[in-house]
């Protein structure tokens, strides 16, 4: 038994490899068991992924344009709208050759990318195309970033142009008396303001921690740092200037998947992939292990699913999806 599986109530990973969800089938294979692409068993799990379950279900409610629901809406209408299907397909690992795929990425790339800026927008700008530039905000920029490459753009120019866009604009302001200055800034109080939002950091975080060290601009370098140092010196969920108090109460609550929003599941995966390890992520990682039950399994605590295209397991029951992605987080902690 490994150092990590000791904080095990019970071995979950027979439940985790079972037929009938072969997106988590796949991924506990790749990232549980250090099973390579090769492998048989992980080939044939990515395939299932495109024939059963919720994969190929959004795909069928896909339409002709690349779009889900009204072309204008794919942001607004949360969340059965375009950007949010390619979170949710992104997320269970669909394959990034698939046509239908790539018609979803093109459709976003043309109508939230700002053009000028590279960011991502929630509305299009209707005269010239493209996303509009005042609308451009940091959490959608960094989801689709993050989305568009693991759905296979990871050298598409537009995509690195997003890349960029968060490296340049992201804050980390923590009570700041003078809030940034600037049209960005001042149109967006809620993403910027006196206090960075934190959804801004943790999904631009999560986008840059996909780019391979060797393709880090300093620019990128630094933003990482800066978004690392900014969630730890909030202990990843607590109020920097009270550590007793508790920034976000709704973090507590584990879900799958967590579009705009964000919980110590979330953050802790990210921050471990980037082999983050410091004392000041202790608390979160021991409230993570205590939300286990007797069988080594965390309960889906929080979700969308009435607002979904296609149901994502039950709230209140155990879940697969919060199951892997905390042993990928035990895995890779190390205090």
């Amino acid at each position: 038994m490994k150092d990590w599986q000791r904080l095990l109530k019970a071995d979950p990973t027979d439940w985790l490899l079972e037929d009938g969800n072969p997106s988590v089938r796949y991924l506990t294979l790749t990232r549980i068991l250090d099973q390579p692409e090769s492998n048989r068993e992980v080939r044939h799990a990515r395939k299932r992924i495109m024939e059963i379950g919720v994969v190929p279900a959004i795909l069928a409610r896909q339409e002709p344009g690349g779009n889900w629901e009204a072309p204008k809406s794919f942001y607004t209408h949360k969340y059965r709208s375009t950007v949010w299907q390619l979170i949710i397909l992104a997320e269970l690992a669909a394959d990034p050759k698939h046509p239908q795929l790539k018609k979803a990425c093109e459709f976003i790339l043309d109508r939230a990318r700002d053009r000028s800026s590279g960011g991502f927008s929630v509305y299009t700008a209707e005269r010239t195309g493209g996303g509009r530039a005042s609308m451009v905000i940091p959490c959608l920029t960094g989801n689709m970033v993050w989305s568009l490459r693991r759905l296979g753009y990871t050298r598409d120019e537009r995509v690195k142009r997003g890349i960029d866009w968060l490296a340049e604009y992201l804050r980390f302001d923590d009570g700041a008396t003078r809030p940034p200055a600037g049209w960005r800034y001042r149109q967006h109080e809620a993403c910027f303001g006196r206090h960075t939002c934190f959804m801004t950091v943790v999904k631009g975080l999560k986008a840059l921690a996909e780019v391979p060290l060797p393709e880090q601009s300093a620019a990128v370098r630094r933003c990482i740092a800066n978004s690392v140092e900014f969630m730890l010196k909030h202990h990843v969920y607590k109020r920097s200037h009270d550590l007793n108090r508790v920034a976000k109460p709704g973090w507590r609550r584990l879900g799958f998947p967590k579009m705009w929003q964000t919980d110590i599941l979330e953050i802790l995966g990210i921050l471990t992939r980037l082999k983050v390890r410091d004392t000041r992520m202790q608390k979160a990682f021991d409230f993570l292990v205590s939300k286990q039950n007797e069988q080594g399994r965390w309960t889906l605590q929080d979700t969308f699913n009435d607002r979904f295209q296609v149901p994502i397991e039950t709230r209140g029951r155990p879940s697969k999806w919060v199951t892997l992605n905390a042993l990928t987080v035990l895995k890779n902690y190390r205090p």
